[in-house]
């Protein structure tokens, strides 16, 4: 068996002292990996097939509509994440029953209910209620198959697949209205830093030459999605203290937020001193790229801060408990 192919949690069988029987449990223990990686697979297919209807809905759903157009990935990035950690999932010895009945009997119920509402029920109210069944199902067989052990450990993995889950209207025009509300104020701001004189009321802001509003499409629900995922895989990969990952997470929200108020303030300053079709060309329509951008830019100082507090990883190196005893003289 070739050595990249074994997890790095069976390190320590190295140090059995029969070399038979390391050998043996380490090739037991790996074959058990794969058993149980391959029933993983087929848990997962079939719950595919059970769940296919939702599942096209889901698909359809996320091609029309920009604010939920990230959920067909997050499955893809979460499979990447277990992917590349699949060396430190050890299953346990026995198949884990108690640690899915939670999450799968909760899955029964929310199916059972979003089948039973579906004609009371709006297409994006039963796509939420159905798309959280079928994650429960996925974590239900995983917590089964390797254990509540494996599970807490890759539990970032878990939590993240939870983006898949489409966010429910009423709580969605909430996040789309406070991001508006708070890009807004961000943005009365900069005009005020910049000594750009202005009457505003609510969302509507009146300059000399050019009025705006911060409506709904102004809020950036699309690109900050995508930047808050963004922040949560670069803090998970690269920062190992949690504190460390909050902090990132938290200056990824404000840099989303403030990229936001710096595009609305750009293109109003573009269209009143310059040409006002600003606010309608292609600066409007396609530049949220190059905004995205400048919030990556943000965003790179701080990494690079909350990285130099953080020692450096010991690549390979083996726990000073797990080394070989030495031989007393004469032994």
């Amino acid at each position: 068996m070739p050595p990249e192919f074994v997890p790095s949690c069976l390190l320590m069988e190295m140090w059995l002292p029969d070399i038979t029987l390391q050998r043996a449990s380490l090739m037991h223990t790996v074959q058990t990996s794969k058993t149980r990686w391959l029933l993983y697979g087929l848990w997962l297919a079939t719950s595919i097939a059970f769940f296919w209807q939702p599942l096209t809905d889901l698909v359809h759903f996320a091609i029309k509509n920009d604010n939920a157009s990230h959920v067909v990935l997050i499955p893809f990035l979460s499979a990447w994440v277990l992917f590349q950690e699949r060396k430190e999932i050890c299953p346990s010895s026995s198949y884990d029953f108690p640690a899915a009945c939670a999450p799968f009997f909760l899955a029964i119920f929310l199916g059972t209910w979003a089948f039973r509402q579906a004609a009371n029920w709006s297409l994006g109210h039963r796509l939420t209620v159905y798309t959280l069944a079928l994650v429960l199902v996925w974590i239900s067989g995983f917590a089964f198959l390797f254990g509540r052990v494996a599970l807490n450990s890759r539990r970032f993995a878990f939590l993240f697949l939870l983006l898949t889950v489409p966010l429910p209207e009423f709580l969605l025009n909430h996040v789309i209205f406070s991001l508006q509300k708070v890009s807004t104020e961000l943005t009365a701001a900069l005009f005020d830093l910049l000594g750009v004189p202005y009457l505003r009321e609510g969302f509507v802001f009146y300059l000399a030459h050019v009025s705006i509003v911060v409506a709904h499409e102004c809020s950036g629900i699309r690109s900050s999605m995508a930047l808050f995922i963004l922040a949560l895989l670069v803090g998970h990969f690269v920062l190992r203290a949690f504190w460390r990952q909050s902090a990132f997470l938290l200056f990824g929200i404000f840099a989303m937020i403030a990229k936001n108020a710096v595009r609305i303030v750009t293109l109003t300053l573009l269209a009143s001193y310059v040409d006002p079709q600003f606010l309608y060309g292609n600066l409007h329509r396609d530049g949220g790229v190059v905004f995205f951008m400048l919030a990556l830019l943000m965003l790179l100082p701080i990494l690079w801060l909350l990285q130099r507090g953080e020692k450096p990883r010991r690549g390979g190196a083996v726990p000073p408990t797990l080394k070989a005893p030495e031989k007393t003289p004469g032994a």
